[in-house]
């Protein structure tokens, strides 16, 4: 029989996706496994698998369109079936979420003899197919269903999702907002007043938009997950920054005589994110993260490497970075970069992480501050290695390469002298780097 393919969650808390490109076309053949369609989440393309044998009877989303999690995308059929039977299923998923939304409340509530999955899977799906439909509210079904519990109507209300798409985030912010269950004649004024200034502002910026010069590139998911992600970040967590000078004649010493020595080269940021990773093993009360309810100190040493793609910043994981050889973390974020410019991480492989090392060395940049990247508690921004004038103890001055680092800290989760004693000890391990790889 007909079965209707719905958006995957295929990473954690995903309200919606983009389908980039499908594999298969309406009426081929399809066989368990095969990649029917390719899917963008916030940070990477994920193929989209088959779970059973039939023919791709109907695609409902395009490719280039944004579906919310559990929106139907396209209807799969068995031999000998054909449109007819993929409308018939499409109107059965209509008609059950109009007889649901017409049931009382507390029928609703009970499942007017409907299995608590399958009422889900209707609402979703009706709710879905209903936003195509002109004039109706663009919503992801959770926050229809958070609206409707809490009898707050969608129309109106603006959209952080993609495309505008309102998303459980808009429906939460909205009900904690004050709500007055009568309008006064001067609440309207001012409701109206906002309400100019909103559609001034739209113009203003269609029009800046509509200026010889200027073009307009619309957001992808993943920038605008940055946008959000940093946002929040920089708003809620308050950061405080500890900058050091690294002598680094000696790791770059080391540096040479490995690569010399083995076919693999190894970076100058493959021993930083060693050292980072040995420094947080020594002093664990760094490798933590905060929550309102407690401190999560990590067992396992999972540093996040920042890498920039077309796309945006992604932060793939090199696990338990303390433990491995310097080859291997060599190898890891080769692999990761890689796979991560052509947007072919896995979620597992971008997800988590206890600490991350930003790099724009490379770029000539001598030092910068970093955001940190949420729910970590610390971040390092590495600047370009240079050579400089020093003055050591007996006031002689002499060239020597030096490399600024600074440390972002949430003051939440770690404080000034505990985050100070780690810069210490990386800065210990970055100048006597032999101790790295005992």
């Amino acid at each position: 029989m007909a079965v209707l393919l719905q958006m995957p969650e295929v990473a954690a808390n995903m309200e919606s996706a983009t389908i980039v490109a499908w594999s298969k076309a309406e009426g081929d053949p399809v066989a368990v496994g095969d990649c029917l369609a390719e899917i963008e989440t916030d940070k990477a393309v994920i193929e989209f698998n088959a779970e059973s044998d039939g023919v791709l009877g109907k695609i409902l989303v395009s490719a280039g369109q944004a579906a919310a999690v559990a929106a139907p995308i396209a209807v799969l059929l068995s031999p000998g079936e054909t449109d007819a039977d993929a409308a018939a299923l499409m109107g059965q998923v209509r008609d059950a979420a109009a007889a649901q939304v017409a049931a009382p409340p507390s029928a609703q509530a009970a499942g007017a003899g409907v299995s608590p999955a399958a009422g889900a899977a209707a609402s979703v799906s009706a709710a879905s197919l209903a936003d195509a439909q002109q004039g109706r509210v663009f919503a992801s079904p959770l926050a229809r269903r958070l609206a409707a519990d809490a009898g707050l109507a969608l129309q109106g209300l603006p959209g952080s999702g993609p495309h505008g798409r309102i998303v459980r985030r808009d429906v939460q912010a909205a009900l904690q907002q004050p709500r007055a269950p009568v309008a006064t004649a001067a609440a309207g004024a001012a409701t109206a007043g906002a309400a100019a200034q909103v559609a001034g502002t739209a113009a203003a910026s269609a029009t800046a938009a509509d200026q010889p010069g200027v073009t307009r590139i619309p957001h992808t998911a993943m920038r605008r997950t940055i946008a959000r992600r940093l946002l929040e970040s920089k708003t809620t967590v308050p950061h405080f920054y500890l900058r050091a000078d690294c002598r680094m004649d000696e790791l770059l010493a080391l540096r040479q005589r490995i690569n010399a020595s083995v076919a693999q080269r190894i970076s100058v940021n493959d021993l930083i994110v060693k050292a980072a990773a040995v420094a947080l093993a020594e002093l664990p009360q760094m490798n933590v993260s905060w929550t309102d309810d407690a401190l999560l100190q990590y067992d396992a040493v999972d540093v996040s490497v920042a890498v920039a793609t077309e796309s945006g910043l992604i932060t793939p994981i090199v696990r338990q970075a303390d433990q491995k050889a310097l080859s291997a973390i060599s190898t890891d974020i080769a692999d990761l970069a890689a796979r991560a410019r052509e947007g072919r991480l896995q979620p597992h492989e971008y997800q988590g992480g206890s600490f991350t090392v930003s790099n724009l060395g490379m770029h000539g940049v001598t030092e910068f501050a970093a955001i940190i990247n949420p729910p970590q508690a610390a971040i390092l921004a590495v600047g370009a290695t240079e050579k400089r004038a020093i003055v050591d103890s007996e006031e002689q001055v002499f060239v020597a390469s030096m490399m600024t680092v600074t440390l972002s800290v949430d003051h939440r989760a770690i404080d000034g002298a505990l985050a100070a004693r780690w810069l210490k000890v990386f800065k210990r391990l970055i100048e006597a780097p032999m101790s790295i790889l005992i």
